[in-house]
């Protein structure tokens, strides 16, 4: 019979075995998961055209892949291909090394030490990304004539400047920080109650990914649909959407054109998306992480107490 791996009792990982089961963990969940962005993107726009009116997640995704072909689902995913790998590497390397010093030695589940690594986490990871995730936007919207990345970085770069890459990087951080705080607590916490022992245990890490994924999207859609007002304002035709130059502006627009229910467009697609992507990143960074850790070069060397076993 095979020996069952002790997963929270192997050697402590690596910066290296961090960052590289990260990086392929989060090149995997964005890619996967693709279509579902997209369409959450399209019905998130405040302005649209009546051809990017939809009904629901469905419908969306039979109209655009009828109308303007399947491989539009895909437009501008080698924007999230370039940018995740590093972005996420950064972002899993921080989250492992600051909940290594914020956490106690005991074996209590501390959701203050997951919440704070995982908003150290974003800041550092979202400083990289926020381009890739504007220039992806700009793809996935409806009327898109972006042939590839490059072409649509450098016209942003030409047309709006460099602070068009930046100017929803306070909205993300305002999004993302209490997403990841929630996304890596209810992790963490459901690891632990669903698999006590702390064996390593693919079902559970599947569970607790989605479960994390789908409560930290709900809570944060809002500013999620901010976020894409400010990232998407230069392909516009809205003249006061092309205007906006902060989230408070993105708020009262939102508000003012469609009520509390504004705040809520997209909120089924963007939970449907990241309950599936938040299982399938959780499920690949913690298998590459036990796998690469008994590789040499990639793992430290033994210590004597093992790693916190709520962690």
């Amino acid at each position: 019979m095979e020996e069952e791996v002790d997963y929270e009792v192997l050697p402590t990982t690596s910066v290296a075995t961090n960052m590289l089961a990260g990086a392929l963990a989060g090149i995997t969940e964005h890619t996967v998961m693709y279509p579902l962005d997209s369409v959450k993107t399209r019905m998130q726009v405040l302005s649209p055209s009546p051809q990017a009116i939809y009904t629901g997640v469905a419908n969306a995704l039979s109209r655009i892949s009828t109308a303007e072909g399947a491989s539009t689902l895909w437009r501008g995913v080698t924007s999230v291909i370039v940018g995740a790998g590093p972005a996420h590497a950064l972002y899993f390397a921080t989250y492992e090394k600051c909940k290594e010093v914020f956490s106690s030695k005991d074996n209590i589940h501390n959701h203050l030490a997951h919440a704070g690594a995982g908003a150290c986490a974003t800041i550092v990871s979202d400083g990289l990304m926020n381009p890739f995730d504007v220039i992806k936007q700009r793809m996935q919207v409806h009327g898109s004539t972006y042939r590839g990345v490059v072409e649509c970085g450098l016209d942003i770069m030409r047309k709006e400047g460099l602070a068009a890459f930046y100017i929803s990087y306070p909205t993300t951080l305002m999004m993302t920080v209490p997403f990841q705080a929630v996304h890596f607590s209810t992790y963490e916490y459901f690891r632990k109650i669903l698999n006590p022992k702390g064996g390593y245990d693919p079902k559970t890490h599947i569970a607790s990914g989605a479960i994390a994924g789908a409560a930290a999207a709900a809570i944060t859609n809002p500013l999620d649909v901010a976020k894409t007002l400010l990232q998407t304002r230069g392909a516009a035709s809205d003249t006061k959407v092309r205007q906006a130059s902060g989230m408070i502006d993105a708020f009262k627009l939102i508000y003012t054109r469609n009520g509390l229910a504004g705040f809520t467009m997209g909120a089924k697609a963007r939970m449907l998306s990241h309950m599936p992507a938040t299982a399938i990143c959780w499920t690949t960074y913690e298998f590459l992480k036990m796998v690469l850790s008994k590789q040499p070069g990639f793992a430290n060397e033994p210590i004597v107490t093992p790693v916190n076993p709520s962690s």
